[in-house]
């Protein structure tokens, strides 16, 4: 049985490696600590953990002198208040410099499941892409979570982090996969069509892949885990060696994967592409595998949207 783990509970392990690793990492949180996970740095390094309360612009401003100052701080709260409440502040105390902050937003997509659409930041990789000098990272399992989020306490400028409040099965292999940020990573190989997920959705793109290529059909499975800067290269070799591409995220279709994915292939070479996502609509509240089936977030729309391709 593939081993489940949540992207947030790699976030909370990784945070203290990287904290015994590098004095000048701080953390910062708005009440959340248990549930982004930041608690378990709290315990560990009191000294450099603060919790702003529920005070989430407060929480960006604290973190962007503390980068001023040559700290490298990582402030987390659930992504439709970091996105979402907290996005002025993003906007001119942290980009415009191009401070060192890491934000590092948990419990994004309808995957919060019973909290409802309040809570379902479907709109975040849309706003932080368009921000200047911000890069997206949305990782697909607690693999890719921690290599990424290591990259990006290496890395000097702003960076989103994307994590998710369920558990989702593990595909990488930690010691034969190397992730790179902006750099796309090609899981599976094939000719006839693409694949390009994002996050949870790269899993979900591998059974999809899967159960295609028992009817013959050869697919190409991308996680594209860096949606700002977005690996150029990986999306047009796919459009020139394959049918079409269909893309794939736990995100509102307007603003994010499928956005970034169209405007690349449209400035470079127009193909056939078919989006999946939510189809610009808000969440509900229920069980997050209710919620996926609900809004077509599944293998089997996939396996429709490439047999609409190839028999176009």
């Amino acid at each position: 049985m593939t081993k489940k783990i949540a992207t947030r509970e790699t976030y909370g392990e990784t945070l203290v490696e990287l904290g015994k690793g590098n004095e000048n990492i701080v953390v910062l949180d708005a009440d959340l600590s248990k549930s982004t996970k930041t608690h378990g740095f709290s315990k560990e390094f009191p000294n450099r953990f603060f919790n702003m309360g529920i005070a989430e612009q407060n929480l960006m401003g604290t973190a962007a002198g503390l980068a001023a100052s040559g700290k490298i701080p990582f402030a987390s709260t659930f992504a439709v208040f970091a996105a979402g409440r907290a996005f002025e502040i993003i906007r001119n105390s942290i980009c415009y410099p191009k401070l060192n902050v890491k934000i590092c937003a948990t419990h994004a997509g309808i995957t919060v499941g019973e909290d409802g659409a309040s809570h379902q930041a479907i709109e975040d990789l849309a706003l932080m892409r368009a921000l200047p000098n911000m890069t997206v990272i949305n990782p697909a399992d607690a693999v890719s979570a921690k290599a990424l989020l290591n990259e990006a306490a290496k890395y000097n400028g702003p960076v989103y982090v994307r994590l998710g409040r369920a558990k989702v099965p593990v595909i990488y292999n930690e010691k034969d996969t190397e992730f790179v940020i902006g750099k796309g990573m090609e899981v599976k190989t094939g000719q006839d069509i693409t694949i390009i997920a994002t996050g949870i959705m790269v899993e979900t793109a591998i059974k999809a892949c899967e159960e295609l290529e028992k009817e013959n059909i050869s697919v190409r499975v991308i996680d594209i885990h860096t949606l700002k800067p977005i690996d150029k290269d990986i999306i047009v070799k796919a459009a020139k060696e394959t049918k079409g591409i269909i893309t794939v995220e736990e995100h509102n279709i307007i603003g994010g994967l499928g956005s970034a994915v169209a405007e690349v292939l449209a400035e470079n070479y127009p193909s056939q592409l078919k989006r999946i996502g939510i189809n610009d609509t808000f969440g509900e509240s229920g069980k997050p595998d209710e919620l996926m089936k609900k809004y077509g977030l599944t293998s089997e729309n996939i396996i429709l949207k490439a047999k609409e391709i190839l028999q176009g």
